[in-house]
Parts: C-alpha cells; structure tokens; sequence
C-alpha cells in the first residue's frame, strides 16, 4: 500500500470508496440519499486540495515488494497488475488544520481492504502532515451510529468529548465528536 496525497484526477476514485463504505456501513440511511449525499460531499470543490492547512491523503494499490515475499503474493501481485487494479484508491482521508486543532473530516477504507491496517496506517500519515501545522488536538466527527468508527478512534486513543448534529437534505442526524490530544 502507499500513502500520498490527492491528486485532482484522483476524486472519481475517492467518491467511489466513499459511496461503497457508506453503503456497507450506514444502513440507517436510504440508497438514494448516500448516492446523493456522496455526489455531493466528495469532490475537488468540498476538498480543496490547495486551501491553506488542508490534507487530502490517499491510499493506493501501489505495488512493494518485499525479499521474503512469497511467490504466491507475487504471482496474485502481478495478476492484479494485469488486470488494471494496481494503483487503485482503497482509502481516503481529509482534514483541515486551523489554530490549534485540526478536524479529520472524512476517512474511508472501502469495505474489502478493511481490516488490514489501511486506516491506521493512513491516520499516522495524517497526524505526521497535520503536525506540520503546529496543533495540539484532533478532531473526527462521524454518524453517532457508527460503531465501527468509535472503536476504530478509540482504539487509536481518542475519546468521545463531544456530540453534535449534521444535516442532510433537511434531516438531522447525531453526530459524535471524538478528540485526541497531541
């Protein structure tokens, strides 16, 4: 896996795992309104790769090889290669640094590749970026619903400090609000 920043010709990638991990995750919401919500939510114009204190990472397929890997890996490797998936975007994360803290806006890891280390891999990448700003928390705020999300912050050592409201399509939705102190 490699973890770099967002290109502009990579948010068609971006908006695809996050309409398969809202689908496969918030099974509150209705099909149409993740379609919507996704389409609307995630492109260059909600995540400007050059706005100030801005990061916008991005994991992909990108192939490494190890001296010990077996030749089975390599032969799965080179099978994918063939068929187009290296490169491909498996994760996402956006956040934005202001003052003193920074707010992880969005992470995603598309439903198959959850589970190997890919988020825990791509937030150390952030955290690293995001300390370049100088900050002292942060932020991540998902669906109070999301189960996977809270152990996924906590096991990272967030904690919960805080709920919140988002609104889509006039609906609202509680929303949980954990922190990390740096």
């Amino acid at each position: 896996m490699n973890v770099r920043p967002a290109e502009p010709e990579d948010f068609e990638e971006i908006k695809a795992v996050a309409r398969e991990t809202w689908h496969d995750t918030y099974d509150e919401l209705e099909a149409g309104l993740i379609d919507r919500t996704v389409d609307d939510w995630y492109t260059d114009d909600s995540m400007p790769l050059d706005a100030p204190g801005t990061v916008v990472l991005v994991v992909d397929r990108a192939e490494q090889r190890s001296a010990d890997e077996s030749a089975e890996q390599r032969s799965a490797d080179e099978s994918r290669t063939r068929s187009g998936d290296e490169g491909e975007i498996v994760g996402f994360t956006h956040a934005v640094a202001q003052g003193d803290t920074a707010d992880i806006l969005r992470m995603y890891v598309a439903p198959d590749a959850q589970g190997a280390g890919i988020g825990t891999d791509l937030h150390e990448h952030l955290i690293e970026r995001l300390e370049m700003y100088d900050v002292d928390r942060v932020r991540s705020f998902d669906f109070a619903f999301n189960d996977t999300s809270r152990q996924f912050y906590e096991g990272l050592g967030f904690e919960r400090t805080d709920t919140g409201e988002v609104t889509i399509e006039g609906e609202q939705y509680d929303e949980a609000v954990y922190t990390l102190e740096l």
